[in-house]
């Protein structure tokens, strides 16, 4: 949603219904069916949010006869991407069956732990705290959504009159309540006493509908939707946010912005957990961020529970001129201003605190507005700080809608509170996974689509990194990356073709990694070539270009990365891909070896100067690695070959019989050895040198 709702050209959701498909499914496929349709498009419902039910008869496991059945999104699921298996399944009667029990408001928390007991068919799909809701409403079919459209009225100071112009009878209101037993007790009444009405808006939260099929249901969803986008359309065009105080210089002015203050604002908040960035200067976030009324929307906060379970109940906005200022003089001023929201959240929690309520959780912002520059979000991952920001467009969607229309009213403080600090919400987030050894890390290597180089990535990927490869052969590296994307998911990897040798490539590669990520914490020098002959037939060129390369090319790489080591100030680590003719000189490859002891002798000086810094510095060694990797694709094979009087095809025997160990060297392994390295489990390791040539006495560094 780039664009503001009001100047989008395609304003209204399409019915993409297809009757002749539906027939041939079964009705939970579609159950699914609906749910992917509304999830896929992010006017309807935000990623992770919304849900959707389905009261089905089915024949029971036990009696063999037909019972009702609630399917409904099971908890933590996302309606676009949903299977069947991410849907939980209760028996209806014994679901109904929980209202005698039901002791009021203040007891609601203790009916979630009954909601397993209802499980249909030993489902280990845990019911998400939606479930009373849908199971409540008498009617066979039910959606819950959070379109921008609708969440603007709700979150309008006079959403409840708006709404009855809008849909008179059709559509009710209802005042806030929290998602919960109780809410799901005030839908049911409201159905029973409107049963003429198709959904109703939930205030500060979204939009319910239903009918008694599953198309009716989807079609009344999506027609409740285009009213209210309708009249929004119809309702005055004055700007909403004000006069424009801040102007947007060009993009390359705003992502070099970007990459000086990501590292800087991620290595202030980085303390014991490393977060990932996301940067978004789309339209809609420019027009806000560059507007008058900036600061005061924003600190209202947002309006919607999913949206500030994302993004913290309010963003930082980082003052900035961008006529007057440089990104440099805004940078000094970061810390102050992180420090400002730190204690401001502090104060929030004890304010709201209750006498059960959790520990405060991580008080750092993870929205950051900059003026003329655009939205920064942070998070544990990339998805997270991607969706963040998606979160907060949307919020920004029902400000501007709101504010046009009304007056825009974020949900008071204690509501949030009690939302974010939802002992609930703190056991859902007490069951996810343990995060990977590398979660929180960036990767950039150079060489990225060679042997070493991307079998590295995966490596790193596999451990939670996120990934920056680069190359100079532009093929390869966009097949490298799709085939990271596909294995990881797209949010992390990316690919930036660079020239080692050239250093403004360098910088702007540092820079792509910055906005891309926020910065970096291990950067894998791999990049390489290979050459050989006799001394007296070596070229000046041949010369200069192992030099370039293989000593030149580590020293800007490293450079850079201790630049941005330096910035983000949470230490790092700097990792050579050397050679055994480092240690080991091969006849007949001089400017090879040469080369590959320069870059050495570099690792070892920069481990004594990046200790103060917390930056590590260490080397791998590899031997005789000809699978996948480029160098021996051409005459570094056949010169090698020649060198040791066989054929081509046979070298990897030569050397595997040459080894110690009589083994084959893969990149795997040098991959592995590099995990390592990058991992905290070398922490205390810097100037060290790491052999993976399964065994080469010549090459014994000690």
């Amino acid at each position: 949603m780039d664009a503001p709702l009001t100047q989008n050209a395609n304003l209204f959701l399409e019915n993409r219904w297809d009757e002749a498909h539906a027939a041939t499914l079964t009705p939970e496929q579609r159950l699914l069916y609906r749910s992917n349709l509304l999830g896929a498009d992010k006017r309807i419902t935000n990623f992770g949010g919304g849900n959707t039910s389905a009261k089905l008869t089915m024949t029971d496991p036990l009696t063999g006869e037909p019972v009702r059945v609630l399917w409904v999104k099971g908890s933590g699921g996302d309606l676009g991407s949903i299977k069947l298996d991410g849907f939980a399944t209760l028996y209806q009667d014994k679901l109904l069956s929980l209202e005698p029990r039901y002791r009021g408001v203040d007891h609601e928390d203790e009916m979630v732990g009954l909601y397993p007991h209802c499980t249909f068919n030993l489902n280990a799909r845990a019911p998400s705290i939606d479930t009373p809701l849908h199971g409540f409403i008498p009617r066979a079919h039910v959606d819950h959504m959070h379109p921008d459209a609708v969440i603007a009225i709700a979150a309008a100071a006079d959403g409840e009159a708006i709404t009855r112009q809008i849909y008179g009878d059709d559509i009710g209101w209802l005042p806030w309540v929290r998602p919960g037993f109780e809410l799901g007790m005030r839908l049911q009444a409201f159905v029973r006493e409107h049963p003429n009405a198709r959904g109703v808006v939930l205030q500060a939260h979204g939009l319910f509908t239903w009918g008694d099929s599953d198309r009716d249901c989807y079609e009344t969803t999506l027609d409740v939707i285009n009213r209210a986008t309708a009249w929004l359309a119809q309702q005055d065009r004055a700007p909403p946010f004000g006069a424009e105080i801040a102007s947007a210089p060009d993009a390359d002015q705003r992502h070099a912005a970007a990459a000086i203050l990501m590292p800087i604002i991620r290595g202030l908040i980085s303390d014991g957990q490393r977060k990932i960035g996301h940067f978004d200067d789309s339209a809609a976030v420019l027009e806000f961020v560059g507007s008058e009324k900036l600061a005061p929307l924003a600190a209202l906060g947002t309006a919607c529970p999913d949206h500030f379970l994302r993004t913290k109940i309010r963003p930082l906005v980082l003052a900035f001129d961008p006529a007057r200022e440089t990104p440099t003089e805004l940078a000094a001023r970061i810390c102050a201003a992180i420090e400002t929201y730190r204690q401001g959240y502090a104060d929030y929690y004890n304010r709201c605190r209750r006498p059960d309520s959790p520990a405060m959780r991580d008080p750092n912002p993870v929205v950051y507005l900059v003026p003329g520059v655009g939205m920064i979000t942070f998070a544990a991952d990339k998805a997270t700080a991607r969706i963040a920001g998606e979160f907060y467009i949307n919020a920004i969607n029902v400000m501007r809608e709101a504010t046009r229309v009304s007056t825009y009213c974020g949900l008071p403080e204690q509501e949030a509170f009690d939302i974010e600090y939802w002992l609930l919400e703190e056991a859902k987030l007490k069951r996810a996974p343990a995060p990977k050894a590398l979660a929180g890390r960036v990767a950039l290597i150079t060489g990225g689509a060679g042997g070493i180089g991307l079998a590295t990535a995966r490596r790193l990927a596999a451990d939670g990194a996120c990934v920056v490869i680069c190359d100079i052969d532009r093929a390869a590296l966009a097949e490298a990356e799709t085939q990271l994307k596909g294995q990881f998911g797209a949010d992390i990897a990316r690919g930036v073709w660079v020239d080692v040798t050239d250093e403004t490539a360098i910088a702007s590669l540092f820079a792509e990694a910055a906005v891309a990520f926020g910065g970096i914490d291990i950067c894998v020098s791999n990049a390489g070539i290979a050459s050989a002959s006799p001394i007296e037939d070596t070229t000046l060129a041949v010369w200069k270009r192992n030099m370039d390369i293989l000593a030149t090319g580590y020293f800007l790489v490293s450079r850079e990365a201790v630049r941005l080591f330096k910035a983000q100030q949470i230490g790092g680590s700097l990792i050579f891909i050397g050679s055994k003719n480092a240690l080991a000189p091969s006849s007949g490859a001089s400017a090879y070896g040469a080369a590959k002891a320069s870059e050495l002798h570099l690792a070892r000086s920069l481990a004594v100067e990046c200790a103060p810094l917390k930056v590590r510095v260490n080397v791998v060694n590899p031997d005789a690695v000809l699978q996948g990797s480029r160098i021996w694709q051409g005459d570094w094979r056949k010169e090698r070959a020649v060198q040791h009087k066989a054929a081509p095809g046979d070298l990897e025997e030569v050397y595997r019989e040459r080894s110690l160990l009589k083994r084959s060297v893969f990149p795997e392994d040098i991959a592995e050895a590099v995990a390592w390295f990058a991992s905290d489990a070398s922490s205390k390791s810097t100037g060290n040198i790491l052999n993976v040539d399964a065994g080469h006495a010549p090459a014994f560094p000690r």
